[in-house]
């Protein structure tokens, strides 16, 4: 019985990272209705710049802070220079562009950053007062930060003034444009906003599965199952979403499959989720006459 309840708790460790990355998918859905395959990679070159400033003698959260600042811009500068072009573009258009940012990013940490597995630091010490004994002090730790990020995204959206905007235009762009809202640039502030998010996200999970150009890769699986299942559209559903991945993961892992097929329990989710509820457990469900 305690090894069940030690897999349950290790699989709520793991959501935290999974609902971070779907918590980042769902805003570029909310502001585009398209996924981004680029999440991961995107996400994986944040670290390494915060990787290369702890390197420069950074004090971490120091470093933290200036990943996220850095990743928000630069996801605002993707959708000004690259993306807005895509706007109006059809599905297939903007999934090509969302491959070939992924391999660009993927290219760009192996160039800059060589190929090598390295260690990336865990603000959490061990031994602190994090540590309990179904949690490391890094999974505490990882799961407060995901907290402060939730929390910190419900009062942007629902008490502050571009927060509205970006709902408004997210919800119907053509009638936040005759009420004056720049919906271009609430779309840029969503990529924004997603970039800073996944970068949070790969900083968390780095001290647990090591740094290289490729550490998102499947995570990315685990983070699109969580979006899906919680509800695309839905920021709490996709932490919910995560949460849920995150233990039955870890359960099918230990019990039925396997620690080598765990990935497939991801891809069983994706396509059971689209297969037999589209809207997800949260999601909204729209009905349209055809």
């Amino acid at each position: 019985m305690e090894g069940f309840v030690h897999q349950v708790f290790a699989g709520l460790a793991n959501g935290c990272i999974y609902g971070s990355v779907a918590l980042a998918l769902v805003m570029i859905y909310q502001a585009t209705h398209h996924l981004n395959f680029a999440q991961g990679e995107m996400a994986t070159f944040s670290t390494f710049i915060a990787w290369a400033l702890v390197q420069q003698g950074w004090p971490y959260w120091g470093a933290f802070a200036a990943t996220v600042a850095v990743s928000f811009a630069a996801g605002l500068l993707i959708q000004r220079l690259l993306l807005r072009q895509f706007e109006r573009a059809p599905v297939l258009t903007n999934v090509n562009v969302f491959i070939g940012l992924l391999l660009i990013f993927n290219a760009l940490s192996g160039w800059l950053f060589d190929h090598t597995v390295k260690s990336f630091p865990s603000p959490f010490a061990q031994e602190s007062v994090l540590k309990t004994r179904w949690f490391t002090a890094h999974e505490m730790g990882s799961f407060l930060v995901m907290l402060a990020v939730l929390l910190a995204l419900y009062v942007f959206f629902r008490f502050t003034s571009l927060g509205l905007a970006m709902r408004a235009a997210a919800l119907n762009p053509e009638s936040a444009r005759l009420v004056g809202i720049r919906v271009s640039w609430m779309l840029a502030v969503g990529w924004g906003l997603a970039a800073a998010i996944g970068a949070v996200a790969g900083m968390m999970v780095a001290p647990v599965v090591f740094l290289d150009p490729n550490m998102m890769a499947g995570i990315l699986l685990y983070g699109f199952a969580a979006a899906l299942l919680g509800g695309v559209d839905n920021p709490f559903g996709a932490v919910a979403g995560g949460l849920i991945v995150g233990v039955l993961e870890n359960l099918l892992g230990a019990y039925v499959i396997g620690t080598e097929l765990k990935l497939t329990v991801a891809l069983v989710l994706i396509v059971g989720t689209l297969t037999l509820m589209p809207a997800g457990l949260f999601g909204k469900r729209v009905v349209t006459r055809v």
